[in-house]
């Protein structure tokens, strides 16, 4: 049961930030750390990703746990109340997800997903983002 009215409800969650959060800006320190250049929020994307490394041909997503519905994580509640309501609202979040990675992968695009906690510990995003990095090096180096 929520411990607020609808009308309070309603006002912190469009509060909830989409750009410059903190996850987002766990990953973009740890990749300007390790010397890449991105760009931010490219409009004429699919998905408008919040990165984009163009030198690998890659996007990243930092997608919220909770939002995008991450499996197996502690994050990924669904709220008791409106139950309905909230299925549909991450069953779309889901396929316009997917949607997206479909676009970005037909315009030639390395679609990768960051999830928020996997930015909680620096050393493992870190060797995550090199992991696709390197991936990415290895599939523009076949081309």
């Amino acid at each position: 049961m929520d411990t607020v009215n609808a009308g309070v409800r309603s006002e912190i969650m469009r509060k909830v930030g989409r750009v410059n959060t903190k996850p987002e800006l766990a990953v973009r320190r740890v990749l300007h750390a390790l010397g890449c250049r991105f760009r931010l929020h490219r409009s004429d994307l699919p998905g408008t990703p919040d990165i984009v490394l163009p030198k690998y041909r890659t996007v990243i997503f930092v997608h919220g746990c909770f939002w995008h519905r991450h499996a197996r994580c502690r994050k990924a509640t669904t709220p008791e109340s409106n139950y309905d309501y909230w299925q549909r609202k991450f069953d779309s979040n889901r396929r316009r997800d997917r949607r997206n990675k479909r676009g970005l992968s037909k315009m030639g695009w390395r679609c990768c997903v960051v999830w928020e906690c996997q930015t909680k510990d620096r050393a493992r995003l870190e060797t995550t983002l090199l992991a696709m990095l390197q991936f990415s090096t290895s599939l523009n180096d076949g081309k």
